[in-house]
C-alpha cells in the first residue's frame, strides 16, 4: 500500500493501481450506478486526447519540460490505445461536473508517466496530477471538451450502422417495385401502392437522420478549452487556448476550433441538447418502421401479413407454432429508452445555474447510451430482420383487389359519380369493384387491366 494526501487529508492507496486518491474518494462518495468510466473507452481516449494537446501547449510556451512532456504524451497515447482502462473505476453519475473522471485521468495519465521515467506509483514531486498533467486546465473546459469529442469518434459507427440499414431497406424496395398493395391511411383502407414505395419510404426517412446527424455534429466541433474554470482563462498563457486547441484538431483530425464566448460555452449545454434531440428523432422512426412492419407481418393467417418477418426464436412457452416479431419490438423498447434519455439530459442542461452546469455527467451517460443503444438497434434491425424480409405477393393483391381502394385510382376515368356508385354497390354486395365495373359495363376488362398497371397506379395521372 502507498499513502497519497490532498485537501482532505490522507488514504492508503493500493500501491499497483494507477489511480489516486481523489479517485478513491469518488469510488467511496459515488456508489450510485453500475456503469463506470471504464465502461465508456471513448471518453477515457478523449481525456486522453485533451491531456495530450494541453501538454504539448505548454511545453511550446515553455511552461511544460520536454521530459514531463514526453512521458505525458507517452502516457496519453497508452490510453488511447486501450490500454490500462480498468484503472478507471469512477462511477459515471457524479457530482462536481466530472471532476472525479479528470482528476481520474489525471492520476492515472501521471503514474503510467512516472513509470516510464522509472519513480514509483505515487511519486508525485517528479510529475503532479494537478501541477503537470492538469497544466494551464480546469475540469470545467478538459470535460465538456472530451465529452464532445467522445460523440464525435462514436457517431461514425451510428452513421455506418444507419447507413447498412437504409441500404437494407433500398434493396428490399427494389425487390418489391412490381408489387401493388394497399396503403391505408389512419388504419383504413386508402389507395393503392407498390410494397417498394412503401420499402423506399422507410429509406428515406432515415436519410434524412443521416444529414441531421452531420450537420448537429459540427456544432461539437467547438469548444472551450482553455477557458479553465468558467471561460474567463485564469491561470493559463494569452496564447495557449488556440495552441491547445490545435493541438487537439491535430491529434484527432476533427476540426475543432475555439467557441466564440468561452464564458458562455462553459457553462451552456444546448449543443448536446440538439444533438440528443436528433438521436430522439431517429429513435421514434425507427420505432415508426419497427411497429409499421409488425402490422404488415401480423397474421399469419388472420391478419395483414403482407410480408414475413424473419423467424427468429419461438414466440410462446404455451402456444406450439407461434412465433412473434421479436426485433421490431426490441428496437421500439429502444427507442423508447432512448427518448428517456433525452429527458433526462433536457433536464441536466436546464439545471446549469450560473457559470457551470454540474449535471454534465448525465449529459454524457446518456448520450453515450443513446448513440450506442441506437448503434446496436440498427445492426440488429438491418441484420436480423430487415435483410430477411420476404413479400406474400398473393396476399398483397387478394387485399388490394377486395378493397374499395381501387375505386379512387378509377375515379380519373370513370368520373366522381360513377366511382362513389361502384364503392357502395361493391360495400353493399360484397362483391369486388374489378367485378362491377366490368359488369356494369364502365370499362371493358382490357381497359381496366390497363389501367391497374403498378407503374400506371403509382404514378401521377
Amino acid at each position: 500500500m502507498r499513502i497519497e494526501k490532498d485537501l482532505l487529508g490522507t488514504m492508503t492507496i493500493e500501491n499497483d493501481v494507477f489511480y489516486g486518491i481523489q479517485t478513491q474518494r469518488a469510488i467511496v462518495n459515488f456508489p450510485l450506478s453500475t456503469k463506470f468510466l471504464s465502461h465508456y473507452p471513448s471518453i477515457i481516449k478523449s481525456l486522453a486526447y485533451v491531456k495530450a494537446a494541453c501538454a504539448r501547449a505548454n511545453n511550446q510556451l515553455g511552461l511544460l519540460n520536454n521530459e514531463k512532456t514526453n512521458a505525458i504524451c507517452a502516457s496519453c497515447s497508452d490510453l488511447i490505445n486501450d490500454q490500462y482502462h480498468e484503472y478507471f473505476p469512477v462511477g459515471m453519475i457524479q457530482g462536481g461536473a466530472g471532476t472525479s473522471s479528470n482528476m481520474n485521468a489525471n492520476e492515472v495519465i501521471a503514474n503510467l508517466a512516472l513509470k516510464k521515467l522509472g519513480y514509483k506509483l505515487g511519486d508525485y514531486q517528479h510529475i503532479h496530477p494537478n501541477t503537470d498533467v492538469n497544466m494551464s486546465q480546469s475540469t470545467n473546459d478538459v470535460y465538456p471538451t472530451a465529452i464532445r469529442l467522445s460523440v464525435l469518434l462514436e457517431q461514425p459507427k451510428l452513421l455506418l450502422a444507419l447507413e447498412s440499414l437504409i441500404n437494407s431497406f433500398t434493396a428490399k424496395g427494389n425487390e418489391f417495385s412490381s408489387i401493388l398493395k394497399l396503403a391505408r391511411t389512419q388504419l383504413q383502407d386508402a389507395v393503392p401502392m407498390t410494397l417498394g414505395q412503401e420499402f423506399h419510404g422507410f429509406a428515406s426517412t432515415l436519410k434524412e437522420d443521416v444529414k441531421l446527424i452531420k450537420q448537429l455534429g459540427s456544432l461539437l466541433n467547438s469548444v472551450n478549452l482553455g477557458g479553465t474554470a468558467v471561460g474567463t482563462g485564469i491561470n493559463t498563457h494569452k496564447d495557449y487556448a488556440e495552441l491547445a486547441i490545435k493541438e487537439l484538431a491535430n491529434l484527432t483530425d476533427i476540426p475543432f476550433e475555439k467557441a466564440e464566448d468561452l464564458i458562455e460555452a462553459s457553462s451552456d449545454m444546448g449543443d448536446f441538447v440538439i444533438y440528443s434531440s436528433a438521436l430522439k428523432r431517429l429513435a421514434l422512426k425507427l420505432s415508426k418502421i419497427a411497429n409499421d412492419l409488425r402490422l404488415l407481418s401480423m397474421g399469419p393467417r388472420a391478419g395483414i401479413s403482407e410480408i414475413n418477418l424473419p423467424a427468429k426464436q419461438p414466440g410462446s412457452s404455451i402456444m406450439p407454432g407461434k412465433v412473434n416479431p421479436v426485433i421490431p419490438e426490441a428496437v421500439s423498447q429502444v427507442a423508447y429508452q432512448v427518448v428517456g434519455l433525452d429527458c433526462a439530459i433536457s433536464m441536466a442542461a436546464e439545471a446549469g445555474q450560473l457559470q457551470l452546469n454540474a449535471m454534465e455527467p448525465l449529459i454524457a451517460l446518456n448520450l453515450m447510451d443513446a448513440i450506442s443503444l441506437l448503434t446496436n438497434a440498427c445492426d440488429m434491425f438491418e441484420q436480423h430482420c430487415v435483410s430477411g424480409i420476404t413479400a406474400n405477393q398473393q396476399r398483397c393483391k387478394d387485399l388490394l383487389d377486395n378493397s374499395l381502394a381501387l375505386v379512387t385510382a378509377l375515379n380519373p376515368f370513370i368520373g366522381y359519380e360513377a366511382a362513389t356508385k361502384i364503392a357502395k354497390d361493391a360495400l353493399l354486395s360484397r362483391a369486388s369493384v374489378k367485378e362491377l365495373v366490368i359488369q356494369q359495363g364502365i370499362l371493358n376488362e382490357l381497359e381496366l387491366s390497363n389501367i391497374l398497371k403498378p407503374e400506371k397506379l403509382t404514378q401521377p395521372v
